[in-house]
Order: C-alpha cells, then structure tokens, then sequence
C-alpha cells in the first residue's frame, strides 16, 4: 500500500485516479509517499523523509520549498494547462469589463433602490458609464503559454488585432497559436502598439517587477493593462503614477495587494481565475495521475524541478535515480552495474539545470548491496527501485 497525504480538499475525481485497493488517502498521515496540495502553504511544514513526490493542483508554485524538495531528490508537479481556460475566460470578461464600465454602472444603479421613476433616472445617468469596443483594437500578450494562446486566439474571434511576446515558445503552443496573431519581438513594442496589454509568465528573478515605469511611459494614454499572472510582475509605484496621469486607464488584476486596492481605476478580482468547479476538476485529476504515474513507474511529465523522462513500463526491474548533473554520473552508475553483472535492458538519461534524472530497466534483480553503491555515488541524491 502507498500512502498519499492530502493536504487540502481535492476533487473527489482527483482522489478517484487512485485504485483504494493500492493507495491509502488521508489528510493526515505517517510517512506518506506522495502529497497532494492545493494552496496549502508548506513553507513551514516539515516534510517527511518517506516523501519521494508533491502534486500541486494548479500552476503555481510558490507555496512549496522548491529549491529543498529538489535538493531531498523529491519530484514537484504542477498541472500547466488545467485551469487555462477558466483563466482565459476571465481574462475575456475583463477585457470587457475594463471597457465597458459595466462595474460602476451596476453599482449605480443598485443605489437608486428606493427611488421612484427608476427607468427615467436611469435613461437620464447612463451617459456616465459609456464605454468603448474591443472589436478593432490592439491586444499584446505577453506569455503564449496555454492561457495566453487560449485568449489570443479567442481575442482574434473577437475582431481585435492581436500581438504576441514569447521568446520561449514551444513548438506545441506554436502549432496551436493562429497564424493572424503577429509575433512581436520586443516589448517595448508590445507598450507602445497596442491597446490592451494581459499578462501570462510566471514570476521569476528576470520578471520579477519587470512591467516597470519605463515600460508604462511608452503606453498609449488610457491603455488598458491586466495582470492574471502574479502582482509581483508589476511596479507597483510606476503602475500608481501611470494611472494618476491617465496613461494606463485601467488596470485589471487577479492578485490584489494592500497597495493596488487603494488606486483609482483599478478592478481587484480576488484570485477567481482558476475558480470553476470544472478547473479544479481537471487539475486535481491531473495533479493525481502524475503523482500516481511517478510513484509506480518512475516516469516524470510536468515537473517544475526535474526534466521530463517518459520511459513505456514493461514490468521489468526499474531503477531510477535522482543526481545533480555533472560529468560522468551515468558512467560511474552503469560501470557499477556492469561490476555487479546486472544487465542493462533500457536506460534514459536528462538533465534541468544543476540537476538529473536517470531511468534504468534492467533485465536482472538487483540486490540491496548493489543499490546501497549507487546511493553511495558523489551526487547523488536519491534511488528508487520499482
């Protein structure tokens, strides 16, 4: 039996990919071998030795210690794309919402309770909420990940003219991504074009505050600017002055801070993006058949701290092993083998940064004493013998 330790209430579909004739499901757990989370902060947890994997049900993964899961040799997933379109559904409501002034209007109009001649009074105020189309303007996206080529695609449906930032793009957003979305090279360009401009990278040390006042300055005056990524990706300070003298006119974000809620012209969504019943559905489904996967063969697929190693499972004795990425590990890991007379029967190899993932199949068992060796290996980090 595997124990998976859950640390929030996942879908029951989630907990469903688990058969409970193998797996024991509970939120609390001794040594469990795998654990399922949400937003359940596990900064200060102290996570157990028996943990070989996490799964986060979402993209984000700023509430688990990467940086010492990847040191323990213990495998984080994430779930990109599972919640893309609840997202990019937002992202298109607030397109509208930042245009239209929909939001001001309804608030109005629920103060007049009590008035009498209702239909007149409101004839006679909605001037004050006119608003603009999106049909023909400019959006520039920032980010052709799976949320941003869901919205760009759906913006062109939409009439706008659409630009594209991603020096990163994959080849399968590529193939996803239409041919009228105009890639742009620079973003100094996307400001200084377009309209609206929405956001979709993930927060790191290069993007960190990265929209900042010299990329505002180049907007055109009453620009819409909406953020469904992470509100570190924004100066704060340069956004406030960029709406005070009108060249942003309105932000939009799903990551409210104590700052940006006090700023005029702002639309502070509570972080709804990923809030549908079917987006919590898809992640915690998929979160749980990766941590399934990994726990019975070993194969890795969405990792945020180790590569990708799909190897077909045939049923054969597997070795895998978790090292840092230096010369001649596998070398050193096969001569071992070779020493002991254990025959390889198929074998992959890849690397993420300073860090590797070894898969072994191997035609013959191999003993503790055998396994004990490789553990012993300057570099290496953790073995698994499934």
């Amino acid at each position: 039996m595997m124990k998976i330790q859950t640390l929030n209430n996942i879908s029951k579909n989630g907990i469903n990919e688990f058969p409970i004739q193998n797996y024991t499901i509970e939120n609390d757990l001794n040594e469990p071998d795998g654990i399922l989370l949400r937003s359940y902060s596990m900064h200060e947890m102290n996570i157990p030795e028996s943990v070989k994997a996490i799964a986060r049900a979402g993209a984000g993964v700023n509430n688990i210690p990467i940086d010492d899961c990847t040191a323990r040799g213990i495998v984080v997933f994430n779930t990109p794309g599972a919640n893309a379109n609840a997202v990019k559904e937002l992202v298109l409501t607030s397109l509208l919402l930042s245009s239209r002034r929909i939001l001001e209007g309804v608030e109005w109009t629920r103060s007049l309770f009590g008035e009498s001649n209702i239909t007149k009074i409101v004839e006679a105020g909605k001037k004050e909420y006119a608003g603009v189309e999106i049909a023909g303007k400019k959006l520039g996206i920032i980010g052709l990940g799976a949320i941003g080529a869901l919205v760009a695609n759906d913006a062109l449906a939409l009439d706008m003219e659409v630009y594209g930032y991603d020096p990163y793009i994959s080849v399968d957003t590529a193939w996803r991504l239409s041919r009228n979305v105009q890639r742009i090279d620079n973003l100094e360009e996307i400001f200084s074009t377009c309209d609206y401009i929405t956001i979709h990278v993930p927060l790191t040390n290069e993007t960190n505050r990265f929209v900042n006042e010299k990329l505002l300055s180049l907007m055109k005056k009453g620009s819409r600017l909406l953020n469904f990524s992470r509100a570190e990706l924004v100066d704060d300070t340069a956004l406030e002055n960029a709406l005070n003298d009108g060249t942003v006119g309105v932000y939009v974000t799903d990551f409210p801070n104590e700052k940006v809620i006090g700023m005029q012209n702002v639309i502070p969504i509570p972080h709804l993006g990923a809030s549908t019943k079917e987006s919590e559905e898809n992640c915690a489904r998929m979160a749980a058949k990766q941590l399934k996967n990994y726990l019975e063969t070993g194969n890795i697929k969405n990792s945020v701290n180790f590569p990708n190693v799909e190897l077909p499972y045939t049923g054969k004795k597997r070795i895998t092993i978790s090292h840092k990425n230096i010369p001649n590990m596998v070398g050193q890991i096969t001569g071992l083998l070779a020493k002991y007379h254990v025959n390889i029967a198929d074998m992959l190899n890849r690397s993420k940064g300073a860090y590797a993932y070894t898969m072994i199949d191997l035609d013959d068992i191999i003993n503790e004493q055998v396994e004990q060796y490789i553990k012993q290996i300057e570099g290496v980090i953790s073995v698994r013998v499934i």
